[in-house]
């Protein structure tokens, strides 16, 4: 199934998207699309509700796509996990995953504009699989109970600016990865029952229609599984958090493209969970 939330910033409503594209309303079954029904149960309700046809059809041309989770309490990243990224990063492959937070605020949907911080110079793109928790994960006893505690799968743009990552972090990255609207997110959670194995799908990223990332999930290297069993012995993972699990070499921090700027449009698109495409505005100086 792929799960879905359409409408205004702040006032998304669930929907869920069958096979033939039709799109059917799930507010009378959840509120929102968030840990509570993911911990609940919720994807098997909607799946039985959907078999049955039980479910209204949802006008769903012209709405807005948000993100397909709602309010996660973290959103977890690992850096630098594929191997040709590392070396146009670079630096050495980790031996241990690289591991940083984005601030929940950063999600947006998968086609909003993205605002370019005021003073930036060094907005980067970055492609990558995200995985959506859908029950508690701490102190997992194996890599192979990993896949079980993941609700589904979801493109991510881990958007980067680089100056204030790298030379004013402090010895951390989160200053250039967490300013609004950085992490878009969608268009859809596809279900986890559906994609048993998320370690051969393809991800791809373009600027202004030319080619920047083209790579697989297979090159990863540390694999979904065993980044959620690593991370489980630190913290514990909730339903509704969300980890962006890496993205693949191309961006602009290796020298070969130009940064980001005003009018660019960004589209990302990974096998089977859809596409983005976003515009490029200049960020408006002031509270937010």
């Amino acid at each position: 199934m792929r799960l879905m939330r359409l409408g205004p910033a702040g006032a998304e409503r669930p929907a869920v998207r069958s096979d033939d594209g039709t799109t059917y309303d799930l507010g009378g079954l959840t509120p929102d699309i968030d840990g509570a029904f993911l911990a609940s149960g919720g994807a098997d309700r909607v799946r039985e509700e959907l078999e049955r046809g039980r479910l209204p059809e949802l006008a769903a041309e012209g709405l807005r796509i948000g993100p397909p989770v709602a309010r996660p309490a973290a959103v977890v990243c690992v850096g630098l996990n594929y191997t040709a990224h590392a070396a146009e990063s670079g630096v050495e492959p980790p031996r241990d995953p690289v591991v940083f937070f984005k601030h929940p605020n950063t999600l947006a949907g998968p086609d909003d504009d993205v605002e370019l911080p005021p003073g930036s110079a060094r907005t980067d793109w970055e492609v990558e699989l995200a995985a959506v928790i859908g029950r508690r994960a701490g102190r997992l006893a194996s890599v192979d109970d990993a896949l079980g505690h993941v609700a589904g799968y979801t493109i991510a743009n881990d958007l980067s600016e680089r100056e204030w990552q790298l030379e004013r972090s402090g010895g951390q990255w989160s200053k250039g990865k967490c300013a609004p609207g950085f992490s878009p997110l969608g268009p859809w959670l596809l279900t986890a029952d559906e994609l048993p194995d998320p370690q051969g799908l393809g991800l791809r990223s373009r600027v202004n229609g030319e080619p920047r990332q083209d790579s697989s999930t297979a090159d990863m290297i540390f694999t979904v599984a065993h980044q959620i069993w690593h991370l489980s012995q630190f913290m514990t993972l909730e339903p509704g958090d969300v980890l962006l699990t890496g993205t693949p070499e191309g961006v602009a921090l290796s020298g070969r493209f130009p940064y980001l700027a005003p009018g660019d449009v960004v589209e990302l698109e990974i096998d089977r969970l859809g596409r983005q495409r976003q515009r490029v505005v200049p960020g408006r100086p002031g509270p937010v």
